[in-house]
Order: C-alpha cells, then sequence, then structure tokens
C-alpha cells in the first residue's frame, strides 16, 4: 500500500516541512506491474504475498477489481503488508521509503506453485521488492522454458553473475544503472555505456530509462536513443512500472523491442500525468489513442 503526501519540493534530511493532500492508493512494484498488465488486457497472474491485515485485504480486493489473477497471491499471518511511504513534489519528483513487509517473506516455493503458468507465459516480469533468491528461481523457471523474462532491477542491489544470462531485457532507471554498473547516468551517452556494461555483464538486452530525457535501449547489435514524451508530470512514483509492464506486454506477444519500448514509453508518459500508481496505469484503448510528441529528438548511437 503506497501513503503518499503531496508536498512543495522534498524535504532536506531534518527538515520538517507541511505537506498537501494525503493520499492511500495500492501501490508495490510487482503489484504495480501486475494491474498495468491487466488493465492493458493481459491475463496478469501475480504471485505475490501479502499481510492478512486491512492493506492486504484491500489490496486484494483492488486486484480483483482490477481483473488480476490472484490464485497465487498469499495472505501471510503474524506480518504485515508491503507500505510505501512516498513524497511528491509540485513537479511529480517523488522520494519513497519502502518496508517490504509481507514481501520478504515471498519463497522459491511460492514460484514453484506457480510453474505450469510461468512456463506457459508469453512473458514474466519480476522486480527486487521480493527475496533475490525468489526472483532467481522465477528466472530459472522461465529460462529453462524459453519464456522471455523480464527483470526491473528495483530497488537496485548487486545481480549474481548466474542471473543476468537469463534475463531478456534488464529495465533499470538511471539511479538503478549506476548502482548496477558505477557509470554515473546523465544523458544519452552516458546511459549508453551503462547498457553496453549491463550486456558485458550477461544480460541479452538493456533499457536505461531517464525520465523526461527517455530512455537508451542497448542488445547485441543496436543501440538507440529515444526521446520521452513531452507530457505535464503529476506524479512519477509508478512510471518505471507502466514502462517495465508495457514493454512485457510487446515481447509477450512477439513484437520486437524497440517497438515494445516505443509503446511502454507512451503508456509511461501517460501514468506521470496521474496521481497513485495503480488508478495511473493506463489501458490500452488511452494508450492507442496517446498522440505522440512531434519532432522527438530520437536516434540510433550505433
Amino acid at each position: 500500500m503506497d501513503l503518499v503526501v503531496q508536498s512543495p519540493r522534498i524535504p532536506v534530511p531534518g527538515e520538517t516541512i507541511l505537506g498537501g493532500d494525503f493520499l492511500m492508493v495500492p501501490g508495490g512494484k510487482g503489484a504495480n506491474q501486475a494491474v498495468a498488465l491487466a488493465k492493458l488486457g493481459a491475463h496478469s497472474i501475480f504471485v505475490a504475498r501479502l499481510g492478512d491485515d486491512l492493506f492486504g485485504h484491500k489490496s486484494l480486493e483492488n486486484f480483483q477489481k482490477e481483473k488480476v489473477d490472484t490464485r497465487y497471491v498469499t495472505l501471510t499471518p503474524g506480518t504485515p503488508s508491503g507500505v510505501a511511504l512516498i513524497t511528491v513534489d509540485a513537479d511529480g519528483n517523488n522520494a519513497i521509503v519502502v518496508a517490504p513487509g509481507a514481501n520478504a517473506k515471498l519463497s522459491p516455493d511460492d514460484v514453484y506453485r506457480a510453474q505450469s503458468e510461468i512456463c506457459s507465459a508469453g512473458a514474466v516480469v519480476a522486480q527486487l521488492e521480493v527475496p533475490l533468491a525468489t526472483v532467481q528461481c522465477a528466472a530459472e523457471l522461465a529460462h529453462y522454458a524459453g519464456v522471455k523474462f523480464v527483470l526491473n532491477p528495483a530497488p537496485a542491489q548487486p545481480l549474481p553473475g548466474a542471473l543476468l544470462p537469463m534475463i531478456t531485457v534488464l529495465t533499470p532507471n538511471e539511479t538503478e544503472a549506476e548502482i548496477l554498473t558505477g557509470i554515473k547516468v546523465v544523458d544519452p551517452e552516458s546511459a549508453c555505456a551503462a547498457a553496453d556494461r549491463l550486456l558485458d555483464m550477461g544480460a541479452k538486452s538493456a533499457i536505461v530509462t531517464m525520465g523526461a530525457q527517455g530512455f537508451v535501449l542497448a542488445e547485441a547489435q543496436r543501440r538507440e536513443y529515444i526521446d520521452a514524451e513531452k507530457v505535464r508530470a503529476v506524479d512519477t512514483t509508478a512510471a518505471g512500472d507502466a514502462f517495465t509492464a508495457s514493454l512485457a506486454l510487446g515481447i509477450g506477444q512477439g513484437r520486437d523491442l524497440c517497438s515494445s519500448a516505443i509503446f511502454a514509453s507512451r503508456a509511461a508518459a501517460l501514468c506521470v500525468m496521474k496521481m497513485g500508481a495503480q488508478p495511473s496505469m493506463p489501458t490500452m484503448a488511452e494508450v492507442c489513442a496517446f498522440v505522440p510528441t512531434p519532432g522527438k529528438n530520437s536516434r540510433r548511437i550505433r
């Protein structure tokens, strides 16, 4: 669950400031991605743990309302649901602290329960708000079944060498890319260098997102920079989740990586125009109706 406060700016350490409106909305990276896929019309099967508490039951109700398949969502007695404390400033930027709660209890055994669904999926999506061993288990099942595996490495942490070759697409933002590679990402050229490093580390392809600056896509024989759609950002909290989920939908349906990423960029642009994580996820009709920014700065790097 996301506990969100709107604020004129992000406070500095030790500072207290008066904020604006408070919102309590369903969130969590994996949950956001599951809802995003469902709202785009995919059959979205979510493997997760929630606390057997108010937040857990509210989240489960919301998944069912959004038509997420919850047969592998487990309520965990004695453990609180995961919570994110989020401050959103006047420009839509955010600062987030996550208390994982029941997310930390998600185990490889939970993943194995969904093995048949994982092995028959168009794509499997994961992130790092659950234990790394659980993520690796999902990657292995997908890899050996020939299923595309998309990893949003957030919150960022070092990734085992054995995991990277099983990743079809890695989708860090600029901060996460720096943590993973040691390369500070400030522009398309440095994003390309970070993406190159991720491929050298073993990932099959990488997309480094840079918010309003767009993204750099890197695969074996291609490096391409694509500018972001120009919109007025209200809340950027779940933009990366909208991007990753929409990208996974595209490649899971057999589309190439670049066209899938352009589609994902439009979904992310629509997402940042609304407050709240899951309520801001666009539908397929909304993405298809989106009018792209004319004359965007996009180019093949090599």
